[in-house]
């Protein structure tokens, strides 16, 4: 779970700083995309290193997912008789619901997220477009709902993304009281800074600062 989470979150960092060279223009935008699948060459064949990281970040994810089920299975079999009064805490129940109904709503909108600006299957201009193209394409005024839903799904990974990283402190034992706040603070920003990087292309692509 921790391997797994770590990887993703490297990858969220730096796919979240490639994002952010929408605002450079067009022209550097498509650069990045295309560096993106020239990595390597002539070394490699072409997108050789992009389809290593593609297969990567899906072993992650199916691992990651994979061992939040074990670990779920492992603690109802160490308890197998229930507690007769279990408190429920607001810190419980918000762990709950967004990790184990945020990981859905995620996993459907990476899927669609690939759909649409990876293979261009959903995108307005087409998988034949230029990048940066099929972004202002995607986040058109007139398509107000996708961005909606792109920042509800982008909230929704830093609310799994704080949790996460609170529970890796807490697990390598440095969630001790004199640190608690630090940490919590650490968790907050790391989170608030991937969703507002994130965010930040749709929302000036609608408003027409990106265009």
């Amino acid at each position: 779970m921790a391997v797994t989470g770590a990887i993703l979150v490297l990858y969220l960092i730096a796919h979240m700083i490639g994002n952010l060279k929408v605002f450079l223009g067009r022209d550097d935008f498509n650069h990045y995309a295309h560096w993106l699948r020239t990595m390597g060459e002539p070394a490699v064949p072409y997108r050789t290193v992009l389809t290593i990281i593609e297969i990567v970040l899906t072993v992650a994810v199916i691992l990651h997912m994979w061992s939040a089920v074990s670990l779920a299975r492992r603690a109802r079999r160490a308890r197998p008789v229930r507690y007769a009064a279990r408190p429920t805490t607001q810190e419980h129940r918000y762990a709950t619901h967004v990790m184990r109904y945020g990981g859905v709503v995620i996993l459907l909108f990476v899927i669609w997220h690939l759909l649409d600006l990876t293979f261009g299957a959903v995108n307005p201009k087409g998988g034949d477009a230029q990048p940066y193209d099929k972004i202002v394409a995607d986040f058109a005024p007139s398509h107000w709902y996708i961005t909606l839903f792109y920042i509800v799904a982008v909230v929704l990974v830093g609310f799994h993304l704080r949790h996460g990283l609170w529970s890796a402190f807490q697990t390598l034992g440095w969630g001790r009281q004199n640190r608690y706040r630090g940490l919590r603070l650490l968790a907050d920003t790391v989170a608030a800074v991937i969703v507002l990087g994130f965010v930040s292309v749709p929302v000036f692509v609608t408003i027409g600062v990106v265009s």
